[in-house]
């Protein structure tokens, strides 16, 4: 999902004795693959996760970890593990519903077949932790600045290098001399300059918008147009920050109840963003998400109340690329046109 293969294998290689194996990049022929096994009307990331898990054991893996939960996800290993046995694959499924707390994981490493290095393992479990906020805070600078670059690529050039050196490091002070390092960098690269500052604010399901294959690089695209960008799902959001934050939601908003997975966020986020200005929000999910849907004309209501305009986006195997690049480019000619007004 997204980069996060890089934190992730930074702490198992230090942490375990076993062979780590990275699992290949998602591609059609990954999200074919799980479609051809998955229940039809299953969410989308059931596919994606279940393709790549077929992948990694035809590239020899013999135990698979997934991390999921706050919605129906949390159960599909269950499922996942079932449909890989009647397949003939004969492996391990373990799944992390833990939080981020990493007495936990240990716990759990210790009941399975791992070869842990005892000594190591809270150690790299805080480097990790770090790592992924270090990630996330340049992301979210990127996503805001990467629309003013004069030389296409450029932020990303150096987000690359940034990652690659993030695997190297040995101590918390490491990563945060390198995060300084290539911010610096980042903020000396020239830019452009704008007639109209257009900001446009993403919400939805977590995986539809963490993984750039499953929309398409959206970000990409809207930094592209020359648009900001606002997101404020990801891993930190998600494991350190959310049960904290969704208690203030509940006091402060006129929802009193939660309503699954990320959505109670979504409608809260979308008061935000339209209370900050933002020209427009797009909100994706992935189909037959049952909380997104849920949560879809609430956050119609909360930003017709603030006149902002809303794209709604269904994701699944079927979107066609050119169907939702032809959505996109109406979408940002209208905020254009707002702008201008």
């Amino acid at each position: 999902m997204g980069s996060y293969d890089v934190a992730v294998y930074y702490f198992l290689s230090h942490v375990l004795k076993n062979e780590i194996i990275r699992p290949r990049e998602i591609t059609s022929a990954t999200l074919e693959l799980g479609s051809k096994y998955s229940p039809d009307f299953v969410c989308t990331p059931f596919k994606y996760t279940l393709g790549t898990m077929i992948e990694a054991l035809e590239d020899g893996a013999d135990t698979l970890i997934q991390l999921g939960g706050g919605c129906r996800y949390g159960y599909y290993h269950e499922l996942q593990a079932k449909i890989l046995e009647d397949l003939g694959y004969h492996c391990q499924v373990i799944n992390l519903i833990s939080g981020g707390n990493p007495i936990s994981v240990r716990e759990l490493f210790h009941n399975s077949s791992f070869q842990i290095k005892k000594k190591s393992f809270l150690k790299y479990a805080f480097l990790t932790k770090k790592m992924v906020f270090y990630m996330d805070k340049m992301d979210s600078y990127i996503r805001v600045n990467r629309c003013y670059e004069k030389e296409k690529g450029s932020f990303n050039k150096l987000r690359k290098q940034m990652l690659l050196e993030f695997s190297k490091a040995k101590s918390s002070f490491g990563l945060r001399k390198i995060y300084h390092k290539y911010l610096k960098k980042m903020k000396k690269l020239p830019r452009r300059k704008v007639e109209r500052r257009i900001r446009v604010g993403l919400i939805g399901e977590l995986y539809t918008l963490m993984e750039p294959f499953a929309n398409f690089e959206v970000e990409q695209l809207l930094n592209d147009y020359g648009f900001e960008v606002k997101r404020y799902t990801d891993v930190t959001y998600l494991l350190f920050q959310k049960k904290k934050k969704v208690k203030q939601y509940l006091k402060h908003f006129f929802i009193k109840y939660r309503i699954g997975a990320d959505a109670l966020d979504n409608i809260y986020h979308t008061k935000e963003l339209c209370e900050m200005g933002y020209d427009g929000i797009i909100h994706m999910k992935s189909s037959f998400c049952t909380p997104e849907i849920g949560a879809m004309p609430i956050i119609e209501q909360v930003a017709k109340e603030y006149d902002v305009p809303v794209l709604f986006l269904s994701m699944d195997m079927n979107t066609s690329e050119t169907g939702f690049l032809t959505r996109m480019e109406a979408f940002c000619d209208m905020l254009e046109m707002r702008r201008k007004k």
